[in-house]
């Protein structure tokens, strides 16, 4: 075979070769040009129905009470209760969910700002006016929900209309000696607990004050929903409450001792009837 003979099989294979290359480049570009295109739809199908994905215009403004609540929170509040109310360790507990209903109990009675960790936050002069204490629970409201109370018209209304039904203001003493009673005694005058807490007294509380420990559990006290109480069994039992407090002198359970509920009561009568069964022995021997 001649030199020339020889070369002409490469001549035919090179062609060849060169254009398997090609196709396989081709390939590749098309097959990366694809995956661009599917990343591409997929991400503008995401950010299209993907809610507040990209789109601040999405995120609601603050109602001007939350606006004004917000100044209050960031001068008095962001301390203890961190940005954007979620909490500081060791500080204060995160506010997202709590509602207005707490902020508004937790503030309105004082308890709020807390000038010092203790074992449970004490009833002082609060520090804001009811309408500053609305304002701030909007804005926690608005931050992260949660429990809301009612109107104070309406559940003014609403106790007042308990109070006036004398079988209401039953059920609610029933339900009040039920669910409250143990801690906070027969007479509303509150009692202590363990590790230095107690159950306040109910004396000096308001409607909404009431309403809204129910709802939203302070400290030791348990939450009661409105599928445990309804709002019909809380109006009853704030009725049942202020008809006590409203009427110091009316003792419905008979001789008042300080209204301290059953167990001094039933002491009081074990100790004058021992006396009374001892002098009555004691007149018997002698006349015997």
């Amino acid at each position: 075979m001649t030199s020339e003979q020889s070369k002409r099989p490469l001549a035919r294979l090179v062609p060849g070769g060169a254009r398997a290359a090609r196709g396989k480049l081709r390939r590749r570009i098309e097959a990366a040009v694809r995956l661009i295109a599917a990343l591409t739809i997929v991400g503008g199908l995401y950010s299209a129905y993907a809610p507040g994905v990209g789109r601040a215009e999405d995120v609601p403004a603050l109602s001007d009470a939350a606006k004004r609540g917000k100044e209050i929170y960031e001068t008095s509040c962001i301390t203890c209760h961190g940005t954007n109310a979620q909490g500081v360790q060791g500080r204060g507990p995160s506010l997202i969910g709590v509602g207005s209903a707490a902020v508004e109990f937790q503030v309105n009675t004082g308890r709020m700002p807390l000038a010092r960790q203790e074992a449970q936050a004490q009833r002082k002069d609060p520090q804001f006016t009811e309408q500053q204490a609305a304002d701030l629970g909007a804005y926690i409201q608005e931050l992260g929900g949660g429990p809301v109370l009612p109107g104070a018209d309406s559940l003014n209304a609403d106790v007042k209309k308990a109070q006036a039904d004398p079988k209401v203001l039953a059920h609610g003493g029933e339900l009040y000696r039920v669910n409250c009673s143990s801690c906070h005694a027969f007479s509303t005058g509150g009692g202590a607990l363990s590790s230095g807490k107690y159950a306040p007294t109910l004396q000096h509380s308001s409607n909404r004050d009431i309403y809204g420990a129910m709802l939203t559990g302070p400290q030791n006290m348990p939450v009661f929903g409105n599928n445990q109480l309804s709002p019909d069994d809380k109006a009853a039992i704030i009725a049942y409450i202020q008809n006590l407090n409203q009427n110091p002198a009316s003792d419905p359970g008979g001789w008042n001792i300080g209204r301290y509920g059953p167990v001094p009561e039933g002491l009081v009568i074990f100790l004058v009837g021992i006396a009374a069964l001892v002098f009555a022995t004691l007149w018997i021997a002698g006349k015997s």
